[in-house]
């Protein structure tokens, strides 16, 4: 992760849960993206924590260690486990630490060609294919979210677009000199977001990555990831 963000990161340290966040900026398509990479440890011991982030990510990166079988193994308990929550969204599979030993790439590894996922060859040591691997599944974040037919997302982007429209309703009162309403459900504000600023994405690292997407509304990103 650092190696991808070494132009600028602000990790947030969350070790009750074994959890940092990290926030990144980038541009997709001439419109600024951030994105919120969130950190989770890869262990077994934590993989009852991940269902929660789950909620609202919109592509997944399964990472694996080309030196510790067992990693790969896992692979399919968090892709089942990732799709009972999130079964429609894109993933992307990712063999690290490939500057070990480069003839790893010659190998075949069945899980991304049975389960029909691209597969990615990285080095977080010297960040080969880290930023191509990164920046092709944020775009395919984003196209999921624009053409997404996940009912929890329609039903999370009416609440969005209730919540926007009552956001300029209230302003619209205060400017008028009116004491606004209090809203009726004080957890629905946790999905107020400020369209026309930037495109924002949330990734969740390690076990499991979010990432979010605002464009006049939330998209998210969810990658399981071992990087260490």
């Amino acid at each position: 992760m650092e190696r991808f963000l070494i132009d600028g990161y602000h990790p947030q340290q969350l070790s009750t849960y074994a959890l940092t966040l990290y926030k990144y900026t980038t541009t997709i398509d001439s419109k600024a993206v951030l994105v919120d990479f969130w950190h989770t440890a890869g262990q077994e011991r934590f993989q009852s924590m991940h269902p929660s982030y789950y909620h609202k990510v919109h592509a997944c990166i399964m990472v694996f260690d080309v030196q510790r079988k067992i990693t790969y193994k896992n692979l399919t308990s968090w892709s089942t486990g990732l799709r009972e929550y999130r079964p429609e969204i894109p993933c992307v599979v990712v063999a690290n630490k490939i500057d070990a030993d480069m003839k790893v790439t010659q190998r075949n590894f069945n899980f991304a060609k049975m389960q029909g996922l691209p597969l990615y060859f990285v080095s977080a040591a010297d960040g080969t294919n880290l930023v191509k691997m990164f920046k092709e599944t944020i775009k395919m974040a984003m196209s999921y979210k624009q053409n997404s037919s996940d009912f929890m997302d329609e039903v999370m982007q009416e609440l969005e677009n209730f919540e926007l429209e009552q956001k300029k309703e209230e302003s619209l009162e205060m400017a008028e000199g009116l004491k606004p309403e209090s809203p009726e459900s004080g957890w629905m504000l946790m999905w107020i977001h400020y369209p026309h600023i930037m495109d924002t994405l949330s990734l969740h690292y390690t076990g499991i990555v979010n990432m979010r997407a605002d464009s006049d509304c939330t998209a998210a990103m969810d990658a399981v990831d071992m990087l260490s």
